[in-house]
């Protein structure tokens, strides 16, 4: 659904393929990336986006199934964000909101998303990413604790295989080994828990019987390092960029208890989660846990416009409002444009009720075409979907679970199938992941599904199987 597209059908480029590419390995340095490798094969140049799909300067019309980078969630092309961006910038295209300013836009979004998210959290700390929300939240917790008189209480647990951003806290926070080989990482005060993934780590056990040990390694954890110690736990509602691991029905309800038994801050980073993915407004929600800090991004505006933030719950708030200066923020924020585009995003949302008829229609019938496409397929094997989160993974012997030694190569090569067939899936270890636009209806549901499949048979039949 895109009522009000941006531009004609077709855009004029003025360059080439090879003379972007050239450019590109020229001068570029791409995030996540080998880049010698990308610039000897040449970059893919997107140049159009509407709806669930985008385009390259070829002329390719792509399916894509990782909304951008999990954030185009009403879809590409929405003239309505682009004209909130233009008249913002008319009016005031910036200013900041340090010695004692604000402004419009910072007001009302500010107003809005205390309105759309959940009870108690009527305040919001701008950043300009996920990244820079989750170090805000490093600061802001020990803050909160200092200020109470409890300076000791530093530590943040989170998980190993999560991902929190790749700033400097952020990537401490993650449990990303690949990014603390880099860097000296994780910084003090960081420990990490396993991941309550039961198909790698369940053994005999059956989902909620394994739920509930994964989140019991938090209390070791917590006894471990003292509770005197200990500030918060941080988790993905579902864990995105570590494979979309959907945990067993009994793990949050007991991490939740065992937060409020010590009396620590429960951290949601809802940077994918948030703004309808798993079919609430926030994956909190869906799981009915009580968060005292969320963090916010990507789906706040669509990814339109960078924007991030922490939403921050009545009891921490108060706290820190009345404990003086909090020495932490950005240039760009609050920033207006920013602001403006998130407003009109989360009026899409509200109006046209996306998420709700997301939740209600189109995701479990995409869900029921996943699992009929790969429940019974000899390669596969986890297969697991929530709201519009799908994922699999690719295995060497369904019966016995056995996975591949090399499945990150694996994934690998089923992904450049994917992209070879007009499909963007991403790899993930061993597992092939997606994560559409909001907006996609359930003939596009069919077509991703579809291709999924053609994909995932023609990698089948590379590797002689």
């Amino acid at each position: 659904m895109n009522p009000n597209p941006i531009g004609p059908s077709h855009s004029k480029l003025g360059r080439s393929t090879a003379e972007y590419q050239s450019l590109d390995a020229a001068h570029h340095i791409h995030p996540f990336s080998d880049t010698a490798a990308l610039n000897a094969h040449g970059s893919r140049v997107i140049v159009r986006g509407e709806g669930v799909y985008i385009y390259d300067s070829d002329g390719n019309k792509i399916f894509d199934a990782m909304s951008g980078l999990w954030c185009v969630n009403i879809g590409y092309g929405r003239r309505e964000l682009a004209d909130a961006a233009y008249q913002q910038m008319l009016q005031l295209p910036f200013y900041n909101t340090f010695f004692k300013t604000t402004h419009p836009p910072v007001i009302e979004l500010s107003s809005l998303l205390a309105q759309v998210a959940p009870d108690g959290f009527k305040h919001v700390f701008y950043t300009n990413s996920g990244s820079e929300g989750n170090d805000t939240i490093i600061r802001m917790v020990r803050h909160y604790w200092a200020t109470l008189g409890q300076p000791n209480k530093k530590t943040i647990i989170a998980r190993i295989n999560g991902y929190h951003g790749s700033t400097i806290g952020g990537a401490s926070l993650g449990g990303m080994h690949y990014m603390h080989e880099q860097g000296d990482l994780p910084i003090p005060g960081i420990a990490h828990i396993e991941q309550p993934w039961w198909f790698a780590n369940g053994d005999e056990l059956s989902p909620k019987e394994y739920g509930l040990k994964a989140a019991r390694a938090l209390e070791d954890k917590i006894l471990e390092l003292g509770v005197e110690n200990v500030a918060a736990f941080i988790g993905e509602p579902v864990q995105g960029a570590g494979g979309i691991i959907i945990p067993p029905s009994t793990y949050w309800p007991e991490i939740q208890r065992i937060c409020d038994h010590y009396g620590i801050l429960l951290i949601a980073d809802e940077v994918i989660c948030g703004f309808g993915r798993t079919g609430s407004w926030f994956g909190s929600q869906h799981y009915g846990i009580r968060p005292h800090l969320m963090t916010i991004a990507k789906g706040l505006s669509s990814g339109y416009i960078p924007i991030g933030g922490v939403l921050v719950h009545d009891k921490v708030a108060d706290v820190l409002i009345a404990g003086g200066d909090f020495n932490h923020g950005f240039t760009y924020s609050g920033h207006p444009v920013a602001c403006a585009v998130a407003v009109a995003n989360i009026h899409i949302l509200q109006n046209e009720q996306i998420i709700e008829r997301m939740h209600a229609d189109v995701a479990p019938y995409a869900a029921q075409l996943w699992h009929d496409a790969f429940d019974n397929h000899p390669l596969v094997s986890d297969v697991r979907s929530l709201g519009f989160f799908f994922a699999l993974t690719l295995v060497e012997d369904k019966a016995s679970r056995k996975r591949f030694s090399n499945g990150s190569e694996m994934a690998l090569r089923c992904r450049d199938i994917c992209l070879k067939n007009k499909l963007i899936m991403r790899a993930t270890g061993d597992s092939m992941i997606a994560a559409p636009p909001l907006i996609m209806s359930r003939a596009q549901a069919a077509e991703f599904v579809a291709l999924a499949l053609q994909c995932v048979d023609e990698y089948a039949r590379e590797i002689g199987r």
